[in-house]
C-alpha cells in the first residue's frame, strides 16, 4: 500500500497596480491569472477584482489558459488588478501527465523569438545528449543551466532571449525556463514555459510570480522542472498558464494610449490556507 501524495491548500493574493503620470485615453490589459484545475491541482475559489476598469470578456486561449481582457476607464491615472483565491495542490513529483490543451505536441518543438537555438543552447544540449535515461538527461540539463547562468534579479529584461541570458551568464527564473525549453527541443522533447506561484518555505510574501518549464516524456507525459531551484515542482507550486515561451503565459500584458510615464507595483503572497 502506497502513501497518499502530500497535499497543500494554498491561499494566494496577487496585486498589480499601474500608475500613469497623465490620464490614459485608452488601455486594454490581457490577464492570465486564473490557475488551471487538473488532476493534482484544484481551484477551490478564485476571484479577479478590478479597481479602475472592468473585465470585458473571458476565454480559453490555444494553450487552454483562461484569459481575461480588461479595459481601463478613460481618464484614469491608475488601475489595480487583484487576483486571489485558494488552490489545493498534490505533490506529484512534477508529473503533470497527458497533453490536455488544444495544441498538438509537435508545436512544442517549434522555436520562438525568445527560444531560438544558438551556440550557447546547443553546447548545453550537447553536454547531456549522451545520458541514456530521458528523465536523468533532463535533470542533468537543469543542473547544467543553473551552473552556467546564475540567478540575479538585476540583470534581465522581459524580452531577453535564451541565448542572451547564456551570453550574460545570469538571469532569473524566466531566463532559466527559456534556456531549458530551447535545449529540450534541441534534444527532441516537446517543451513549454510555465508561469505560476511558488510558496517559499520561509515567508508568505514572494518577490514575484514564478516560472519554470515542462518537457513531454514518453510514458510520463508532461514533467515539470524548476531550474532556478533545482527540483521538480511539488505541492508548493500552483500552475497558472503555459505556452511556447513567456509571451504566451505572461500574467499581464497590454496596450495603452496616453503620453504619461507608466509605473508598476506587484505584490504576491502565498500562504497556507
Amino acid at each position: 500500500m502506497t502513501d497518499a501524495p502530500r497535499t497543500s491548500r494554498l491561499a494566494i493574493r496577487h496585486v498589480t497596480s499601474y500608475r500613469w503620470s497623465e490620464p490614459v485615453t485608452y488601455a486594454l490589459q490581457q490577464l492570465r491569472l486564473i490557475p488551471k484545475s487538473r488532476p493534482g491541482q484544484q481551484v477551490v475559489d478564485w476571484v479577479t477584482d478590478i479597481d479602475g476598469g472592468q473585465i470585458e470578456v473571458s476565454f480559453d486561449d490555444a494553450h487552454a489558459n483562461t484569459t481575461q481582457l480588461v479595459s481601463v476607464d478613460s481618464g484614469r491615472t491608475d488601475v489595480t488588478i487583484t487576483a486571489h483565491g485558494i488552490v489545493e495542490v498534490q505533490d506529484q513529483a512534477g508529473v503533470i501527465g497527458d497533453q490536455g490543451g488544444y495544441m498538438p505536441l509537435w508545436m512544442f518543438l517549434r522555436p520562438t523569438d525568445l527560444t531560438r537555438r544558438g551556440s550557447g543552447t546547443m553546447a548545453l544540449a550537447r553536454d547531456v545528449r549522451e545520458i541514456e535515461d530521458p528523465l536523468d538527461r533532463l535533470h542533468a540539463l537543469s543542473a547544467a543551466i543553473r551552473e552556467a547562468v546564475g540567478y540575479d534579479t538585476g540583470t534581465t529584461e522581459v524580452n531577453q532571449t535564451a541565448e542572451d541570458a547564456i551570453a550574460v551568464g545570469s538571469g532569473v527564473c524566466q531566463d532559466h525556463a527559456h534556456i531549458f525549453v530551447t535545449c529540450a527541443r534541441l534534444l527532441d522533447y516537446p517543451a513549454r514555459y510555465v508561469s505560476g506561484y511558488l510558496r517559499m518555505n520561509d515567508r508568505d510574501e514572494q518577490d514575484a510570480t514564478h516560472a519554470w518549464a515542462e518537457a513531454h516524456l514518453e510514458g510520463l507525459g508532461w514533467v515539470g522542472f524548476d531550474i532556478s531551484n533545482g527540483y521538480s515542482p511539488d505541492d508548493r507550486y500552483v500552475r497558472v498558464a503555459t505556452g511556447l515561451d513567456y509571451s504566451d503565459a505572461a500574467p499581464i500584458s497590454g496596450i495603452r494610449q496616453g503620453l504619461g510615464v507608466e509605473s508598476m507595483d506587484v505584490k504576491v503572497t502565498v500562504s497556507e490556507a
